[in-house]
């Protein structure tokens, strides 16, 4: 893909949990699993104060879902919306104003909170408090200037457990939780750029040392539009690594679907009739299990005519008919160019295509669901199919892990937001912004030269140790015991291994990580066994000696391990007359799986090397 032939135009809104206790309340952030009680709410859309009623609003109303709030043991009234919020978090704002400082920002001299209508239930209140703290702030990468229009303190949503039985379960814990919001400019032109904006700006954040560190605690929102195409908005991508993924993959569908609009006018398509046919009786005695299983439950199969998509369904508009179809609640669509499948026979197709007068180029889409729910999603599918006709779509989309996206629902508008009226204006004093920034942090790239240099370690270690906000623990535990390679191994490289198996090893507190390498630097055991006893700690949620005594680990008797090694050469003789010195590498091999953790691999290797000269 060139993204320059593209217009590939990109801008992230960078979202970062504060390591304080809740925006609106005195109660901690930290995640929680203890549910104390259920509470279970709908939520409507209302105007604005201009009698405005937002097309995103009225899109998660048509969904007619209810949610039930699990409250935990760190959420109070507040949360529940029973009880006014409480003063705004004063440390949370010295953060966001440190952080609009970093970025060379114009902090406003009065902040206002605004609550954003939001109804697809993660706010109890139907709405998110938001404030805007600095404007206008900048910084460079790569010798190139990137706008931050916009900084913001906000509180976070409560956290999606399931969806059962029409309701949605959101869990508390999360819910206040203090965020910044950094918003850069459309200045991203690459998809490889808006990774390492994104991992800047991260930094940035990072080197605040007040914001919290592990799985879920910072989001981006992707802003994507390709010159053929129109702005779309991911939310909640969670992996930066993946941020290169999802703008080009992003990039390529918007392009897809501006090819099949170009297709479209060629056939001569300029309108798409809201006619849905009744098929039930025709497939009656269909053997598709999609299609018999509803009838059996009362239901009906109908299907609408999209003239001119023959050809333009499969993996380009037909995901996207599927999704607007999901809105009102059906599993998804059948579409003609994935048929005959799904049990659906060719005579099947032929005889559903004549009946809705498919001829030509034309496509179908069908539904098998009850009646009402049914009709209501092609209705859904005939809309999005006349949108097809114009261009792409400006929408908001959900991340998938593969860097794929789905349909959520329109972009909001200016219709949602109002002033909040339960939070008082706080004004920004000099005195105030002096405070802050006689401390404020050390810049990322001076702080990554003074490490290099400091602690001898490859730059590109330094650099991972600062993109995952980790320069702080690894300045620590050098400081202390001096293993500044062993730390800087165990925290960029083992770290990645460990997070990729699913552990949330940033979650593990400073003090556990300094014990776990004054255990090392004392010879508690050897550096094989840190990413085992890594992972014990993670998992069991314990401290570093305990891992160790669970794990069997321990430094053994030079006597000891002499004799392991006997054992094992005895064992291999043929393998050794065989091969000689070459017989180094399997030894190893058997005795690293002996003794791992317990001894340093050099010592081994020092070991059999000699008994191997010995011979």
């Amino acid at each position: 893909m060139d993204p320059a032939s593209l217009g590939l135009k990109c801008g992230l809104e960078i979202h970062q949990q504060l390591d304080t206790h809740k925006l609106f309340c005195e109660d901690p952030s930290d995640r929680s699993e203890g549910v104390v009680a259920e509470f279970r709410r709908r939520l409507r859309p209302t105007q604005s104060e201009l009698g405005e009623v937002d097309a995103a609003v009225m899109e998660e109303a048509k969904r007619k879902l209810a949610f039930v709030y699990q409250a935990t043991g760190n959420a109070c009234l507040v949360e529940a919306d029973e009880e006014p919020p409480h003063p705004c978090n004063e440390d949370a704002l010295d953060t966001v104003l440190l952080a609009a400082m970093m970025l060379n920002a114009t902090i406003v001299e009065e902040i206002h909170f605004m609550r954003k209508i939001v109804i697809d239930g993660s706010n109890t209140t139907g709405f998110q408090r938001s404030a805007l703290v600095a404007v206008d702030g900048s910084f460079e990468l790569d010798g190139k200037r990137y706008g931050v229009p916009t900084i913001l303190l906000e509180e976070d949503a409560a956290r999606k457990i399931e969806e059962r039985d029409g309701d949605i379960v959101y869990r508390l814990d999360r819910l206040g939780v203090p965020l910044i919001e950094v918003a850069t400019t459309p200045d991203i032109t690459s998809p490889d750029d808006a990774a390492k904006v994104a991992l800047r700006i991260g930094s940035l954040l990072r080197a605040t040392r007040r914001v919290k560190r592990g799985i879920g605690t910072i989001r981006e929102d992707v802003n994507v539009s390709v010159a053929r195409g129109a702005r779309t908005e991911t939310k909640g991508v969670q992996d930066l690594r993946m941020m290169a993924t999802f703008v080009e993959k992003e990039a390529s569908r918007q392009t897809a679907l501006a090819d099949c609009t170009d297709e479209l006018r060629k056939r001569g398509i300029t309108a798409i009739d809201d006619g849905i046919v009744d098929l039930t009786d025709l497939v009656r005695e269909a053997k598709s299990s999609v299609l018999r299983n509803a009838i059996a439950a009362g239901g009906t199969v109908l299907g609408v005519r999209l003239p001119g998509f023959r050809g333009l369904l499969r993996g380009k508009l037909g995901p996207e008919l599927a999704a607007h179809a999901r809105v009102a609640g059906v599993g998804g669509i059948l579409h003609s160019d994935e048929l005959p499948g799904h049990g659906i026979t060719e005579e099947e197709v032929q005889r559903i295509a004549q009946r809705m007068a498919v001829e030509g180029h034309d496509g179908f889409a069908l539904v098998a669901d009850a009646e009402t729910r049914g009709r209501e999603a092609l209705e859904e599918v005939v809309e999005r199919a006349r949108a097809a006709l114009a261009g792409v779509t400006a929408e908001t989309r959900d991340p998938r892990p593969d860097g794929t996206t789905v349909y959520s629902r329109p972009l909001p508008g200016r219709a949602r937001m109002y002033p909040e009226t339960d939070v008082p204006p706080i004004r920004v004093t000099r005195e105030r912004l002096d405070r802050l920034r006689a401390i404020l942090p050390e810049m990322p790239e001076t702080r990554l030269k003074r490490i290099v240099t400091a602690y001898t370690i490859p730059r590109q270690q330094a650099t991972q140790l600062l993109e995952d906000g980790l320069d702080g623990e690894f300045e620590s535990i050098v400081k202390e015991t001096g293993e500044a390679q062993v730390t800087a191994n165990a925290l960029t490289y083992q770290f990645s291994e460990i997070r990729r198996e699913g552990l949330d090893v940033d979650a593990l507190p400073l003090e556990r990580l300094r014990e776990l390498f004054r255990l090392y630097h004392r010879g508690a055991f050897a550096k094989e066994a840190i990413p085992q006893v890594l992972r014990h700690m993670v998992r069991e949620s314990t401290d570093a000696s305990a891992a160790v005594t669970a794990l069997g680990l321990g430094t053994m008797r030079d006597a000891d391990v002499d004799a392991v090694l006997d054992e094992i050469v005895a064992a291999h003789e043929a393998m050794i007359r065989e091969r000689g010195e070459a017989a180094l590498g399997p030894l190893m091999g058997v005795a690293m799986e002996r003794l791992r953790g317990k001894v340093d691999g050099r010592v081994l290797n020092e070991k059999l090397r000699k008994r191997l000269a010995a011979r």
